[in-house]
């Protein structure tokens, strides 16, 4: 029998995505690969999306992210992968250029060490902490009532049958809606804000 929607089995559905996509960074590979190597881990990561040594090499040489250690064949770090975790994680919010402006804000020139504000490992340990308290407080209270939510839908006046699809459809728009408000004000703020 399948399970009714809720938002509590919607919440199983999040703790389980929240278990398989957040990585620690102590969780990455803590010896250099191979390009090969990188793709393969980014790809078992992001099923959706399909990495190429081309796109890899192609961030490098735009400047996005820093180039392998001096031109080793192994020359992919632990932070590698991190910029290129963090990557995967922009690139459905922002463009190119405006990640290459966002990372510039705490690397400064991306293949100059020496000029960082943070270190990569606390840019992404910062990130994944954002990332898993949203995880854990997507579907608070006071944004997704479960009554709120019903609310609005029995106020359609529909017939019993479409009611459960109807609730898919406004819970799905309001993450929509949350995320198209997020996206926004993610770009004006990279903008807005010069970093001078």
């Amino acid at each position: 029998m399948k399970e009714e929607f809720s938002i509590d089995a919607i919440k199983k559905l999040v703790e389980e995505i929240s278990a398989n996509s957040i990585i620690s960074y102590d969780e990455l590979p803590k010896l250099d690969l191979f390009l090969s190597q990188v793709i393969d881990f980014l790809n078992d990561k992001f099923e959706s999306e399909k990495y190429t040594n081309n796109i890899v090499q192609n961030y490098i040489k735009g400047g996005v992210i820093s180039k392998p250690e001096d031109g080793r064949k192994k020359g992919y770090t632990k932070d590698h992968v991190a910029q290129l975790l963090l990557l995967s994680y922009m690139r459905p919010v922002l463009n190119t250029e405006e990640i290459k402006k966002v990372f510039a804000l705490a690397f400064n020139e991306i293949n100059d060490k020496e000029d960082d504000v943070i270190s990569w490992e606390q840019a992404y340990e910062a990130f994944s902490d954002v990332q898993k308290n949203y995880f854990n407080n997507v579907f608070a209270e006071k944004d997704f009532s479960t009554d709120r939510l019903k609310n609005i839908v029995k106020n359609f006046k529909l017939d019993k049958k479409d009611e459960e699809k109807i609730f898919v459809f406004i819970v799905v728009m309001s993450l929509v809606a949350q995320a198209s408000v997020i996206k926004n004000i993610a770009k004006k703020i990279i903008e807005e804000y010069k970093g001078e």
